[in-house]
């Protein structure tokens, strides 16, 4: 049953797809994907793909709107060439931010580009960690989201002392923090940020004194709200506080942020590639999505259980 699941991959994370692949035993899928002389993508298909299960392993990041159109050729060829299932693995789901209209005259992208993948013919989203648990709601087909804390149980049963206390940078983060929490069986406290009274440091609602913080969020991405509660938490009389976030987005000058926050460490999944200056960064750490995420891709391709997977 194995020799009818293939996986393949785009030009945004091929080493996490190769991972995978070893993971399952299996060759990375033959696929070609370049640039014609006017920018254009070409993607050519390298084997057979009739009646197969076919995976693509394609983070929408950095390049975003490259690595958005390179997937949805990649189904596209897949489609044609008469692939029995299309599951789109997105580790990182790209334009996912904005799931709601917060303001006038401002599009709901995460909904659009769950458009796009549906018209495209994906049969099926496998997902890490959505900045938002309704997006699931924006396709018209299964959708798999695999909870961020999964990833770093590992991480958490070295780093976690009946001292440490998750807090959630911010308000929007307060759900996901609390998940882990009751996971892991600690205590919660919240950064509230009081913006409209014009106030500038952020309150800590909870107590951190002593504590071992951990700060959690679904990504990092100019570092700015990470080091700020760490900055927060320390003036708080915390003894110590890392960062986990599932989405090292890292964007330029947040490596330099990162190391001059009052963080110990900073520890991100490898859905998105590090840049060159994270990589070399003495605070941040990562660990692999790929054992977890071949998991799910073999549950899928037997028709088993996925949820049992995730602690």
């Amino acid at each position: 049953m194995r020799s009818r699941l293939k996986v393949f991959s785009g030009s945004s994370n091929p080493t996490l797809a190769e991972s995978v692949c070893r993971q399952l035993g299996l060759s990375l899928g033959k696929a070609l994907v370049t640039r014609f002389s006017d920018g254009e993508i070409r993607v050519e298909i390298g084997e057979n793909v009739r009646g197969v299960d076919a995976y693509v392993v394609q983070s929408t990041c950095r390049p975003v709107n490259d690595h958005l159109m390179e997937l949805l050729l990649m189904v596209d060829a897949l489609k044609r060439a008469s692939a029995a299932r299309i599951n789109a693995v997105i580790p990182y789901y790209g334009y996912g931010r904005r799931d709601q209209k917060d303001k006038p005259r401002v599009p709901i992208t995460a909904k659009m580009v769950a458009n796009l993948l549906t018209a495209a013919g994906v049969d099926r989203v496998v997902s890490c960690s959505l900045h938002a648990g309704q997006i699931q709601g924006f396709f018209r087909l299964p959708v798999d989201d695999i909870p961020g804390q999964c990833f770093f149980m590992a991480e958490f049963g070295r780093s976690v002392r009946p001292e440490s206390i998750v807090v959630a940078p911010d308000a929007a983060g307060v759900a996901r923090a609390r998940l882990l929490a009751e996971k892991l069986g600690l205590p919660l406290a919240i950064i509230h940020h009081e913006r409209e009274t014009g106030q500038r440091d952020p309150v800590v609602v909870g107590d951190v004194r002593g504590k071992f913080v951990i700060i959690y969020d679904d990504m990092v991405d100019t570092g700015t709200k990470v080091c700020t509660a760490a900055q927060a938490v320390m003036a708080h009389g915390a003894r110590e506080a890392m960062a986990v976030c599932v989405h090292g987005v890292l964007s330029k000058g947040s490596v330099e942020r990162i190391e001059g926050a009052p963080l110990r460490r900073l520890v991100v999944t490898d859905t998105i590639p590090l840049g060159e200056k994270a990589a070399r960064s003495s605070k941040i750490e990562t660990v692999s999505v790929a054992p977890l995420l071949a998991k799910v891709m073999e549950h899928i391709h037997r028709d088993e259980s996925v949820s049992r997977l995730f602690p």
